[in-house]
């Protein structure tokens, strides 16, 4: 008889969740620290904006090409192989940095590890679906995301320490040496999840599974949602500098937005387990406290109400993705079949790469024909918009 979506069929020990927790944490470190670090050093390395523009974006190139393939592969070899596989990738992709000594070295390496944490990433995903069962998905996805969010959070800070200790070479270093310890606790504390049976799909009948509502209402919501990231990372620290607020107020916005999600994403999660928040309820919740954050930046204030404003833009950013986020991953988990569940969780990842890709260009296009209010109006707009779908497709 075939087993139910939240079931799992091996009942493997929740103690086995915590290396997966790590391998989010790896890949968030990964991305913002390394990004935040060539930014100081760009200047060094003599490179020019659209250079360095070009050398953050290979990574996520590499993450929207590959996450789903990746995915898909964990269901057919196992969601073991594939996590213990990406993190020793992404390992060997930082030890080309240690010694990279150009330009071109240390975009391959970038390269690299866009392409190892595009493997282990989903796999991650679903493996935090499989292990534990149906009753605790919400809890779960909340961990998981509250240790990406402290990888966002702490990631430039330790990537700027550890640069000013030792230069790049020292960051990529320890980001191998992180990428093997957690490589190593996965063949440790992770059961394997057997790899279950499962019959030929072809591109139609991936196309029909990500436009059912159950898939395409919760990913369009986290979408929007790492969408309002990507802009809370990148415009809040840029109003903040245009406030008068120094390097360390302006940035400081950002921290206040990570540590709101990473406390946040728990709480959502099991409120959403216990029954007392219900998915479509908190997208639209989640999603109204984003267009809010947004908003409250967005309206001109004298400078003293706009440095309040901002951080109180932080939180209410903060809270509303880290409300949205967990409910989004474990509704999908809870409607995906077992045996799809890497394919369905890398497509889903990919959803979320879009949205991280799209708000920036989209508040940054819209402030280069007008002004950066407008642009976050609109990310508002489409956020309530997307809030609203999402409350009546998912019915609850």
């Amino acid at each position: 008889m075939r087993r139910g979506r939240h079931e799992s069929p091996d009942a493997p020990p929740r103690n086995g969740l915590a290396p997966l927790y790590a391998a989010g944490f790896t890949t968030a470190f990964g991305a913002h620290g390394v990004a935040a670090a060539l930014g100081v050093e760009s200047g060094e390395l003599g490179v020019g904006l659209l250079g360095f523009g070009l050398m953050l974006a290979v990574y996520d190139l590499a993450e929207v090409v590959l996450k789903p393939v990746f995915g898909a592969l964990s269901d057919r070899v196992g969601v073991r192989p594939v996590i213990i596989g990406g993190l020793l990738a992404f390992a060997a992709a930082s030890a080309v940095g240690v010694f990279a000594a150009g330009v071109v070295g240390l975009t391959l390496a970038r390269f690299g590890q866009g392409m190892a944490a595009a493997a282990f990433s989903p796999a991650a995903s679903a493996g935090v679906a499989r292990i534990g069962g149906g009753a605790t998905t919400g809890r779960r996805f909340g961990r998981y995301g509250s240790w990406k969010g402290l990888g966002y959070a702490f990631g430039p800070i330790l990537g700027a320490a550890l640069v000013w200790a030792g230069g790049l070479p020292a960051l990529y270093a320890a980001l191998a040496v992180l990428a093997l310890a957690v490589a190593g606790w996965v063949v440790a504390a992770v059961p394997p999840l057997r790899v279950l049976p499962r019959s030929r799909a072809t591109v139609l009948d991936l196309a029909r599974e990500v436009a059912q509502r159950s898939f395409l209402a919760p990913v369009a919501a986290m979408a929007v949602a790492t969408g309002a990231l990507g802009v809370g990372v990148g415009f809040l620290p840029l109003l903040g500098t245009r406030l008068g607020l120094g390097e360390f107020g302006a940035v400081a916005a950002v921290t206040v937005l990570a540590l709101t999600l990473t406390a946040v994403q728990p709480w959502a999660g099991a409120r959403r387990d216990a029954g007392r928040l219900a998915t479509g309820t908190g997208m639209i919740i989640g999603l109204a406290l984003v267009a809010a954050g947004l908003v409250v930046v967005a309206v001109p204030l004298p400078t003293v109400a706009a440095a309040i404003a901002l951080y109180l833009a932080a939180v209410l950013l903060g809270i509303g993705i880290g409300v949205v986020t967990p409910l989004g991953f474990a509704a999908i988990a809870a409607a995906t079949p077992e045996d799809r569940m890497g394919r369905t969780m890398g497509s889903a990842e990919l959803g979320r790469e879009l949205g991280d890709a799209g708000g920036p260009l989209l508040v940054g296009g819209l402030a280069a024909v007008s002004t950066v209010g407008v642009g976050l109006a609109a990310l508002a707009g489409l956020a309530l918009a997307v809030g609203a779908g999402a409350k009546v497709a998912l019915r609850g």
